[in-house]
């Protein structure tokens, strides 16, 4: 196992963690490694390819103006996202771009950002981007593959980093190998039953792996205050979303509701679902509005774990206190379910669809859930087995190639989803006839026989029924 909880949770800008998040790194790559190599002054001219979903979507999910940000240097998690409009706009007026800020060339995206219909051999997210000289040839090459989740390597199948972090003394981690490595779930219960820590305490071990106690307790906080802002923004703010739908915010009105009339839940006790639903659409509203929020594991499912987080804060009463030790606790649980999901399948929606996005969170929120809840490891194992099995299948068919329907309301029902695993694997003693390891195989299998409409293209479901006015 070579995945961090940081891997999955990556503090990043909306609306897509693979065609916003990754096409951004993507890019600003290819830039240091033409710097690296042939030397920004050797280029004139950079053009740049997209394929299959990339291709089919990446307007509506931002993936030009990732690319355009990314070539000048610009980071998913740095970026302010009010500057994007701005940079985006200068860009696009004068037809230059700055190669890593330091380096102008011509840039007229129909000239030089080509949309192909067909796909890359090595997955359906696939970039091709060029450096010329003065003569027109090709001076540097590099292909790219957006995999999901923010995850991007290279065409040997090689992870590709954002190599501008720096790792001080605090962060460099100690030791040849992780101290409990696993990459299914039977490893990883056998890991816990073989040295008697949870599953949270097994992950912080392996942390260690890379950073100080200190440093990883500090980031998991940051992961949950950043989480916590894009809850508070999405609660108010109002307005449309961009795009030609014209999608009205809801959040900000619905939390005005719920607001001003507190003791509904004393006549209605499932009025803390409103409430799990109001954190799972404000998230995710501001992620469709191109906001600052953290990829969950991916970005099109950012608001599931956020609001069933909220839902642990602010109503449960549980055996782990929701302070910052049970937030920690709660991140670190799901952080193990995700890293297994990584490890064997697949959290792109262009490759399985929702499925992949919505349900791997709805399975990572259940298993955290039921781990600040007091389950045992198998329980919290059959929770995320639930929380999966109970989305497979489930399409990628965003309307109009954006992250707006029914994205936002499926991460909501994904939250009130992963509640009910949860509560429903702790009322159970762990053992049970589907493993999580098996639903993760049938998953991956489902999303194989998926056709292609059905996956992050917009030519199925409801992006063909569903009328844009």
């Amino acid at each position: 196992m070579s995945v961090s909880v940081f891997d999955l949770f990556k503090i990043g800008i909306g609306p897509s963690s693979s065609h916003t998040v990754g096409p951004m790194i993507a890019a600003r790559q290819f830039a240091c490694h033409v710097r690296d190599t042939v030397g920004l002054a050797a280029v004139h001219q950079v053009t740049v390819e997209l394929f299959g979903s990339l291709s089919a979507t990446g307007v509506g999910h931002g993936t030009d103006r990732a690319v355009l940000l990314g070539l000048a240097g610009h980071e998913p998690d740095h970026i302010d996202p009010d500057q994007i409009a701005p940079a985006i706009a200068q860009i696009r007026q004068s037809g230059t771009l700055a190669l890593l800020g330091a380096h102008a060339v011509p840039f007229v995206e129909k000239d030089h950002l080509l949309f192909r219909r067909k796909s890359l051999p090595l997955h359906p997210n696939g970039m091709a981007f060029h450096a010329l000289d003065a003569q027109g040839n090709d001076i540097a090459m590099r292909e790219y593959y957006s995999v999901g989740g923010g995850f991007v390597v290279d065409a040997a199948g090689q992870r590709v980093l954002n190599t501008s972090a720096s790792a001080s003394a605090d962060t460099a981690g100690h030791g040849q190998g992780l101290p409990h490595p696993f990459r299914t779930g039977a490893e990883l219960l056998a890991q816990c039953r073989a040295t008697g820590l949870s599953m949270a305490q097994l992950m912080a071990a392996n942390e260690q792996h890379w950073r100080s106690p200190a440093e990883v307790r500090r980031q998991l906080l940051a992961i949950w205050q950043t989480m916590a802002g894009a809850v508070q923004r999405g609660c108010a703010s109002t307005g449309t979303l961009p795009g030609p739908m014209h999608v009205r915010r809801r959040a900000a009105e619905l939390h005005k509701k719920l607001s001003r009339s507190p003791e509904a839940a004393l006549r209605d006790p499932l009025s803390m679902l409103d409430w799990v639903n109001l954190y799972a659409m404000a998230v995710n509203e501001e992620n469709a509005a191109g906001g600052r929020v953290v990829t969950a594991p991916t970005n099109g499912a950012a608001g599931v774990i956020p609001a069933v987080l909220h839902y642990y804060v602010n109503f449960l009463q549980g055996p782990i206190p929701a302070n910052d030790d049970g937030i920690a606790t709660f991140l670190l649980t799901a952080g193990a379910i995700g890293i297994i999901y990584k490890e064997n399948a697949s959290l792109s929606g262009a490759e399985v669809g929702c499925q992949g996005e919505v349900g791997v969170a709805c399975s990572m929120a259940a298993g955290a859930l039921a781990a600040v809840m007091g389950g045992t490891p198998e329980q919290i194992e059959n929770a995320a087995e639930i929380g999966m099995e109970h989305n497979l299948g489930m399409t990628c068919d965003p309307v109009g190639g954006l992250v707006q329907i029914p994205c936002i309301e499926r991460n909501a029902m994904g939250a009130i989803k992963a509640i009910n695993a949860a509560r429903m694997a702790l009322r159970g003693d762990g053992q049970h006839v589907v493993s999580l390891d098996k639903v993760i195989k049938t998953m991956m299998q489902t999303g194989a026989d998926m056709k292609v409409k059905y996956k992050e293209t917009s030519r199925g479901g409801l992006a063909v029924n569903v009328v844009e006015c």
